[in-house]
């Protein structure tokens, strides 16, 4: 196990460094070496860390959606309006829609096994997208609409609703039959998990106000709580269903709000953490893919079905925008910026495999299909279009 986590951190940070100088993302460069030490090619990943890829990745994915609640301000959205509540599901909704149209009509997969696949491939990558966002405001360019800010919000949220209906449609998936129940149980699921993220919010709040802890300590508390969370769904899920996942979102926007200066020291170390799990979250993603399949015919007609979701994920994007301030270079701007995928995609495309669904292989091939061609294609077109496409404010 060593040597392949050896290979795995070694190459990773150095091939990164190599293709951030040649401005593509390092995300595709983990996939790649996944790709090539996994058992579809060189076979050198040791089978021990193949099998707790599962449990890797749902801590990775933890990070992810704490780091998206403690950088969540609800002002923000408050203050672009509409269009930023818009785009936080709308774009979504019309891509799965594209999955269920095309999907079983190419794929020979059921309607229920579309939605799931749609509900993989419909987030688009905060990973990619909002450190060009960052890099786009801080030089000035569409701040006077607050263009780069209404894309960082949008793909925050965007997450959030996808992950939640993706472990909705898996239960669906999974009882093999449409149940009405079932699928009742999603709204519940939502609220529940918004409760649960608020009183445990609520509690650490207060461990944080009346106890000296430094910030390594919050962190490690902000870690439990959101593990503790995740053990409570899986020992409650025979009786009632509780997105824990979502809680873990409401817990860093609720100690964002609570307590700015501190969620962003909390930040700062899930950035660290993350840093390390990105790298082997998409490596071990890599090993997943069985590469035979995605060259064969069936993964050639994959790729058209997921060219022709974004087709209807662009009409939802203007969709968004209709009647808004924005002008149409900029509408087409927010429309490039809403192609890349990579994180969620990366963090529950396995899931559908690793849990024995017939569906696996087809969406974990069609999760890092889609990182390897919109990832690099979207942080391109991002790069050099915006100096084109944008105003840059005089201030």
């Amino acid at each position: 196990m060593f040597l392949s986590l050896f290979l795995i951190f070694g190459l990773g940070v150095l091939g990164g460094y190599i293709f951030e100088k040649i401005r593509l993302p390092r995300l595709v460069w983990y996939l790649i070496i996944g790709i090539l030490f996994g058992p579809s090619l060189l076979n050198i990943i040791d089978q021990d860390l193949l099998q707790i890829s599962s449990y890797l990745r749902q801590i990775a994915l933890v990070i992810i959606l704490t780091r998206s609640g403690l950088s969540l301000d609800i002002k923000t959205l408050k203050e672009i309006g509409r269009p930023a509540i818009f785009m936080c599901f709308i774009p979504a909704c019309f891509e799965i829609i594209g999955v269920v149209i095309f999907g079983p009509l190419f794929l020979k997969i059921s309607y229920v096994e579309a939605l799931l696949l749609g509900s993989v491939l419909a987030a688009v990558s905060p990973a990619v997208v909002i450190p060009r966002m960052i890099k786009i405001k801080e030089a000035g360019f569409g701040s006077t609409n607050h263009v780069p800010e209404l894309i960082m919000a949008g793909a925050s949220c965007d997450d959030i609703f996808v992950i939640v209906l993706f472990y909705g449609f898996k239960g669906l998936v999974a009882s093999s039959s449409f149940n009405a129940i079932l699928f009742l149980q999603i709204p519940l699921s939502i609220i529940l998990g918004l409760l649960l993220g608020i009183l445990v919010g609520i509690v650490l709040f207060l461990i944080f106000k009346y106890f000296k802890i430094n910030t390594i300590g919050k962190t490690i508390l902000m870690l439990a709580a959101s593990f503790g969370m995740i053990a409570l769904e899986q020992a409650l899920k025979q009786y009632v269903s509780i997105s824990s996942l979502l809680g873990i979102i409401v817990l860093g926007i609720l100690i964002l709000k609570k307590n700015k200066e501190a969620a962003k020291e909390i930040q700062n170390n899930y950035n660290a953490l993350w840093n390390a799990f990105e790298i082997l979250l998409f490596a071990l993603v890599g090993c997943a893919v069985d590469m035979h399949y995605a060259f064969s015919k069936d993964g050639g007609i994959l790729l058209g079905v997921i060219a022709l979701s974004l087709c209807f994920r662009a009409v939802g994007v203007f969709i968004c925008l209709i009647a808004t301030k924005y002008s149409i270079k900029e509408k087409v701007f927010i429309l490039l910026s809403y192609l890349p995928k990579a994180t969620v995609q990366a963090s529950i495309g396995g899931i559908a495999l690793s849990e024995g669904l017939e569906c696996g292989k087809i969406i974990i091939t069609a999760a890092v299909l889609s990182i390897l061609i919109t990832a690099p294609i979207g942080a391109i077109l991002m790069d050099y279009t915006y100096p084109k496409l944008l105003e840059k404010s005089l201030l």
